[in-house]
């Protein structure tokens, strides 16, 4: 009997220097082709044949279902391409379930579900997937404001046809907003760094913290000493388990943009369940885009307003 054990292999991952897949980027063009490949087989084990298109899968009724947020956790699992097979007939499973399980506005007890609403900030192409979704306040042209049910296996986002058994989207969103100041943040960190970038991050379990940017008068001053005063604050909202804010009150607003927009892109590529790769300028509850990615680096564009607020605090 052999006393010497032939060490374990970690799980092999293609380099990154690869080509990436175009629309599932966290993945090579290799292993992306494997993750369409077991959803579809996933897909087939559940009876159902779908059309694979490069971000999302169409079954025979038109349903629509996206495969960034899998593709997302199976490149943050450890142990590589060998349980992407488990992952991918478990996310199918779940969703499968969701959809074409009982109805909860009609099975659940009212007063149940609005507990469980909740406002959920999404992205405009997100909202759009299906449609259905005019009810919700446009917050930027790439994010809108929707209600969701905080369900035991998944989120569900409501379509008009699905807040209607509900009632008036205005008396509802009052009630989310309630449940939203209640949700548990789980840490607080403050980023900074030595050109003088400061900004908070909160984390936490709930699908909800994005939508923090709407009580930002209310959260900021639990984090941050500094007053939310009429120069408003840069906010993101990389992913759902995430939200970031820094009261603007000087000149450390410029180093603190590249920062965040450094923070937000890293958060929206490599985490599940993305929001934005963009920062924002907070003003009154109103939200300016100020950054995006473009290709690898990142892009400013700076309206009037804040760049004369930009020279207001750079004078000083």
């Amino acid at each position: 009997m052999g006393i010497f054990r032939r060490k374990s292999k970690r799980p092999k991952r293609d380099a990154a220097d690869l080509p990436r897949d175009s629309a599932l980027a966290l993945l090579s063009e290799t292993e992306a082709a494997f993750l369409r490949s077991r959803v579809r087989e996933a897909f087939a084990e559940q009876g159902l044949e779908v059309t694979m298109g490069p971000a999302h899968v169409t079954d025979s009724t038109g349903r629509r279902f996206g495969l960034a947020n899998l593709a997302a956790t199976c490149h943050h699992d450890r142990r590589g391409t060998r349980a992407w097979p488990l992952l991918v007939r478990d996310h199918v499973d779940k969703i499968l379930r969701s959809v074409d399980g009982p109805d909860v506005l009609t099975t659940m007890p009212r007063e149940r579900l609005l507990a469980r609403l909740f406002p959920r900030i999404v992205g405009i192409d997100m909202a759009h997937l299906d449609g259905g979704y005019a009810y919700g306040p446009e917050l930027t042209p790439d994010l809108l404001e929707v209600l969701a049910l905080d369900l035991p296996e998944t989120v569900q986002v409501l379509n008009e046809r699905g807040l209607a058994t509900l009632g008036e989207p205005a008396p509802l969103r009052v009630r989310a907003l309630a449940n939203l100041r209640r949700i548990p943040v789980k840490r607080h960190r403050t980023v900074t760094e030595d050109d003088g970038a400061r900004f908070h991050v909160l984390e936490g379990e709930s699908y909800f913290l994005p939508s923090l940017v709407l009580l930002l008068d209310e959260v900021a001053p639990v984090y941050e000493e500094a007053e939310l005063g009429p120069e408003g604050a840069l906010v993101a909202m990389p992913f759902r388990h995430q939200f970031a804010f820094h009261v603007i009150t000087g000149r450390s607003v410029v180093p603190t943009l590249n920062a965040m927009a450094r923070f937000a892109a890293t958060g929206f590529a490599q985490a599940p369940g993305a929001v934005s790769p963009s920062v924002y300028w907070w003003r009154a509850g109103t939200l300016t885009r100020l950054t995006a990615p473009e290709g690898r680096a990142i892009r400013v564009d700076v309206d009037l307003d804040f760049q004369q607020l930009l020279e207001r605090l750079t004078d000083n």
